[in-house]
């Protein structure tokens, strides 16, 4: 993932003569990244991408880092954040290192005063609670509870939330994000024992040309400073598009589990891919069926890389006292694993309802000040029996 996509009208060729009815000629435009080997889009504007009226610097939004090195079990619970008005104000990154920064959100509505491009990193919106439509030059994705989002660096983008009761886990990733190679032969095609096959991603669809000039406001994240663009014509002036780089979506409960007859390792779960983290999916799925299998996970040691886990939904049965949003992280280097009495309890369990989103980051996490407003007290004392 991604695969070839193509929307609304292109040329035949790639960069030969495309003329409207005038005469005069659609702006091409290349989007990609990893200097032209990396994946890329061809755009056809209206007019320039290039027309700015106006820069200013707004100011840092770079996250405040409260604890740099941390060698304790921490949790966090994710619902004790306040909802505010504006998606970008909402946003609140609590965990950080030179590959990602993970957050939470819990906006009201994204103002329509403005867009946003994200000019670091990809993003992925996780949707906790809310609906809605992500409105980008590609088309719209309609999306739901339980949906990933992800959003390529340099798309500008606005949301249309359906209300405003939404809850998004995020993470800003400063590599592309993939599946993983493992399920994808060489020609890029999903295989047969993949957890998820090429129907279950929805790129964009209904793709809408607005043909405005005027003064439209741009809010650009780069470098942790936030800036504002004034361009002359609308952002979505595209009236067609082709190629790999573009967002889509894809639901957690189109994501199958591979199960076995003992206890399966975590990649069995991982659905995303960055050079510097993986991403798991935790789903209802039956319990393995060794008849003297122990379900729980078995204690490990992360000794390469810090684990954090998302309680979305269900009854997560290696953990005690778990409420929904909650975010535990287990630094690596020191071992964890079921709560007192989980391990015992879950012989004999056929399934389990479960839905968790992991996050697996290859180099240690910061965490900020706004994770320590959230912080449940004492958690790595909760194996104590």
């Amino acid at each position: 993932m991604p695969f070839y996509q193509k929307r609304g009208k292109i040329p035949h060729k790639r960069h030969t003569t495309f003329k409207k009815a005038d005469g005069s000629l659609y702006q091409e435009e290349l989007f990609g990244t990893a200097g032209f080997v990396g994946m890329s889009s061809l755009i056809y504007h209206i007019y320039p991408p290039t027309v700015v009226n106006e820069v200013r610097q707004i100011g840092s939004v770079a996250p405040k880092i409260a604890v740099e090195k941390n060698m304790k079990a921490l949790s966090f619970k994710g619902f004790t954040l306040n909802p505010e008005q504006d998606f970008l104000e909402s946003r609140k990154t609590l965990f950080v290192n030179n590959s990602l920064h993970i957050g939470l959100a819990a906006p009201k509505e994204f103002s329509k005063d403005y867009f946003y491009k994200n000019g670091d990193a990809d993003e992925m919106l996780f949707v906790h609670i809310g609906s809605g439509t992500l409105k980008t030059m590609y088309g719209n994705i309609e999306f739901k509870y339980g949906d990933y989002l992800i959003i390529p660096r340099g798309t500008i983008y606005q949301i249309d939330f359906d209300g405003e009761d939404n809850r998004l886990l995020y993470i800003e990733s400063f590599d592309p994000m993939f599946t993983p190679k493992r399920y994808r032969n060489n020609f890029g095609q999903l295989l047969e024992h993949s957890p998820f096959c090429e129907r279950d991603f929805r790129g964009p669809e209904n793709l809408q040309t607005h043909d405005e000039k005027g003064e439209f406001k741009v809010l650009i994240k780069k470098q942790g400073m936030m800036w504002e663009y004034v361009y002359g014509n609308h952002p979505f002036d595209v009236v067609g598009w082709d190629g790999y780089n573009y967002p889509y979506a894809f639901s957690i409960y189109d994501f199958e589990p591979i199960t076995g007859r003992v206890h399966q390792p975590p990649p069995v779960h991982q659905t995303f891919e960055s050079a510097g983290f993986v991403v798991c999916s935790f789903v209802p799925r039956l319990y393995d069926y060794h008849p003297e299998a122990i379900p729980a996970p078995y204690h490990h040691s992360n000794v390469d890389s810090d684990e954090l886990l998302y309680y979305v939904d269900g009854d997560f049965m290696s953990r005690n006292n778990i409420e929904k949003g909650q975010i535990t992280l287990h630094p690596g280097g020191i071992p964890h694993g079921p709560h007192p009495g989980a391990y015992e309890r879950s012989v004999g369990k056929k399934e389990t309802e479960e839905l968790a989103v992991m996050i697996d980051p290859f180099a240690p996490m910061s965490i900020t000040e706004e994770a320590l407003k959230l912080q449940v007290d004492d958690y790595y004392k909760s194996w104590i029996i």
